[in-house]
């Protein structure tokens, strides 16, 4: 079958799309170039579709087949691309509107995850009209200090904050509530950083080698993310053998929760007593150079254009 399945696709167009109208095109375009060379490497027929607003006419005019998503952020992780490609009867890589949705707005994603049992921390939405400085004493009552200031729907930790006084959380929610709208706060959970990446393999769930993160910056922020030397990266991570197996399967059954397709990457913190909290999905992790899938693939002993050719597969399965 999946011999088939692969000749099959070597006859098709094959749409990378990347790019996009998010604050990580960027990183989108280095993720969908790599994979673009990637999938050429392995003989298939891949062009490039950068996902602007005329991305139906160019998915049109180019006769696009499959979609290989290498898109991050708003408009191309949030469900919206995927609406499209399916109105279009177009195959596509990664989650389905409603996981991609979910997994876009870290609220809702916290909501449904502590909604299975399991644990994430606690946290508190901002009215959009809310004055910065009352909110920021209510946070402070609610949750304590210090805590993480978030946007509700952005990836690669832009406008992420650590507010450690109440200064510097009235100072970021005025910044964040201008610039990208609605926010949350979340208690700051101390503790060890992990991703989790999971991906389908012969219809068969797996979890890749759990990739420790131990950031030069507070946290695992944007510069840390995509900076090379900002970020020690430790594989496995150093986690007892229980503790581990535990937030392998913590990260599988988010994965369920949420409703996942194909792959995705979890993050957690691991507390002094071993527990992983669930801290965000990313439906379409980045696959740069720098990004934690592919190394954790690497590790699992899944080179780069496996990695890929078995995301692709995904879409067809």
């Amino acid at each position: 079958m999946v011999e088939f399945l692969l000749v099959d696709l070597k006859q098709k167009t094959i749409g990378v799309l990347m790019g996009g109208l998010s604050g990580e095109r960027d990183i989108s375009l280095r993720s969908g170039e790599n994979c673009l060379r990637a999938l050429k490497a392995r003989g298939y027929r891949a062009v490039p579709i950068d996902a602007v607003r005329d991305v139906a006419q160019r998915l049109d005019e180019s006769e696009i087949e499959v979609a290989f998503l290498a898109l991050h952020g708003r408009y191309g992780e949030d469900g919206t691309i995927q609406g499209l490609l399916e109105m279009m009867d177009i195959p596509y890589t990664g989650s389905g509107v409603l996981a991609s949705a979910l997994g876009m707005n870290k609220v809702a994603a916290k909501k449904v995850v502590r909604a299975s049992g399991l644990l994430t921390p606690d946290f508190s939405e901002i009215a959009l009209d809310e004055d910065p400085i009352c909110s920021a004493a209510r946070l402070e009552r609610e949750l304590g200090l210090p805590l993480m200031l978030k946007p509700v729907e952005e990836g690669s930790s832009l406008g992420v904050s650590k507010c450690k006084t109440l200064g510097e959380l009235e100072s970021a929610l005025a910044e964040g509530l201008a610039e990208f709208g609605a926010m949350f706060a979340e208690c700051f959970v101390s503790g060890c950083e992990i991703t989790a990446g999971i991906i389908e393999r012969d219809g068969k769930l797996e979890c890749l080698p759990i990739l420790e993160l131990v950031p030069k910056n507070e946290f695992y922020d944007f510069e840390a993310k995509y900076t090379e030397g900002m970020t020690e990266f430790i594989l496995p991570a150093r986690l007892e053998p229980l503790v581990y197996s535990e937030a392998a399967s913590t990260a599988l059954q988010v994965f369920e929760a949420i409703g996942c397709r194909g792959y995705s990457r979890i993050d957690m913190m691991v507390d002094s007593a071993g527990r992983a909290w669930f801290i965000e999905v990313n439906t379409l992790p980045g696959m740069t150079e720098l990004s934690d899938l592919p190394a954790q693939a690497r590790a699992a002993g899944i080179s780069y254009e496996d990695l890929v050719e078995a995301i692709l597969l995904t879409a067809v399965a």
